[in-house]
This record gives structure tokens, C-alpha cells and sequence, in this order.
């Protein structure tokens, strides 16, 4: 019976996207000044956390020089230190820091994970590339059976989370409920969906993000999840 971690095993090794392949082995090669003296990851990045966990927290992509670095997703970057820490204040996250493969940190209750597996350039995979990850995200979901909620970050998550979910059998809503900050979906036949802006500099920069709306997203994923949802 395959298991997650055969699953990562053939994950690893995909070359299915020959632009994201030659760039994530660039970026890997290149490196950013600050980690040069660090060996890349380079490879796709597969999703972390409890197996049995009944929260699926979604991204985009690996970061070039995160999760691509550290081979984990939102390990090494800013946008992680935000996730972390509030996955931590919440109790699914046994420290608040991540930083690479050895550093101690596991997930209670929580699965990350993302429907791109590999670095995109500009973080903006094409129409084919987010295809091809397909059956990587569903092959995941199969084998996260108590999976309750999804908290999709950002609006590229939403729309592939109910991509996702239909093509396991949910009911999706039509029209499709738009994408905002702290909106809740729940799918007949499928998980509930809570929406939050993504952790990027971007957002938090600029204060569209603050730590206390992001904790109150967790908030809801967690009263959800008490209910029973």
C-alpha cells in the first residue's frame, strides 16, 4: 500500500515540468549571497506534518530560496517565520521557528503542503505546470483521510483546494464563493475551506496581514474543527 513516505519518494524525483526543473536547479546552483555556503534542496518539495492531522494548511509554491533551499515547506523565509509562529500560538506547531530539516520542529494535528511542488519563477506556475502537480496534491489528500478543514493561503490555494476537493467528489458552490480574507465554504460530500491572505512580504509588509488576523484565522480553523466540521 502506498504511504506518504513512498510518496515522497517519488515526489522528489519528478521531472514533469522541464522550465520549473532547469529553474529550481538554477536557483540551487546560483544560491543568494546569504547561503552560500548551503547546499540547495533543488528538488520538488512534498508536504509536512501529522499524517493524521485534520487541518490541511495549503500554499502556492516552494520559495526559491526557502522551501527550495531547505527542501520543507515555509522553512528559511519570512513568509514561514509568519506561519510558524501562529501555528505555534495556535498548538499545532511544537516551536515557533523553522529553519531547516533538522531543526526539531513537528506538527500536531496540521499537514502542509502545497498544489505546486516546485519553484516557480516569480512564483507564477503556468496553466501546464499546476496541472502536472495534480496528482501530487490528490495523491496527498488520499492518504490524509481525516482531513476536516483546509486553510487555503491566499487565492491561488482557494481555487485549487476546490479543484482539489471536486475532483474527489465534493459538491462545489456555483458560482464559486469569491475569495476574502476569513471566509468560510463548507462543501457538501468534502472538507471546510477557510480563506486567508497569504504570509508573503507582500502582504505582511504592508500590513494587509497582520499577526492577529492570521491567529484569528487559526482561530476558526480550531473552533471548526472542535465542532466536529
Amino acid at each position: 500500500m502506498r504511504s506518504l513516505a513512498t510518496l515522497e519518494g517519488e515526489l522528489v524525483e519528478c521531472q514533469r515540468c522541464p522550465r520549473l526543473v532547469e529553474w529550481r536547479q538554477e536557483v540551487a546552483a546560483t544560491k543568494r549571497a546569504a547561503y552560500a555556503d548551503e547546499e540547495y534542496w533543488g528538488r520538488p518539495v512534498p508536504g509536512f506534518g501529522d499524517p493524521d492531522g485534520r487541518l490541511l494548511v495549503l500554499g502556492l509554491a516552494p520559495a526559491a530560496h526557502g522551501a527550495n533551499r531547505t527542501g520543507r515547506m515555509f522553512t528559511g523565509d519570512r513568509s514561514g517565520d509568519w506561519l510558524y509562529r501562529a501555528m505555534f500560538r495556535a498548538g499545532f506547531a511544537t516551536q515557533a521557528e523553522a529553519t531547516g530539516l533538522d531543526d526539531g520542529l513537528t506538527l500536531t494535528d496540521a499537514f502542509v503542503t502545497s498544489p505546486v511542488k516546485c519553484a516557480p519563477p516569480d512564483n507564477k506556475p503556468s496553466p501546464g505546470e499546476r496541472d502536472n502537480c495534480r496528482s501530487w496534491l490528490d495523491a496527498e489528500l488520499e492518504l490524509l483521510p481525516r482531513i476536516q478543514v483546509v486553510l487555503c493561503l491566499g487565492g491561488y490555494s482557494y481555487v485549487q483546494a476546490l479543484a482539489a476537493c471536486g475532483r474527489r467528489g465534493a459538491v462545489l458552490p456555483r458560482p464559486r464563493t469569491p475569495f476574502g480574507h476569513g471566509s468560510i465554504v463548507s462543501l457538501d460530500g468534502g472538507p471546510t475551506i477557510v480563506m486567508s491572505y497569504h504570509p508573503s512580504q507582500q502582504n505582511t509588509f504592508t500590513g494587509r496581514l497582520t499577526e492577529a488576523m492570521l491567529d484569528s484565522i487559526f482561530d476558526k480553523a480550531k473552533a471548526l474543527l472542535e465542532d466536529g466540521t
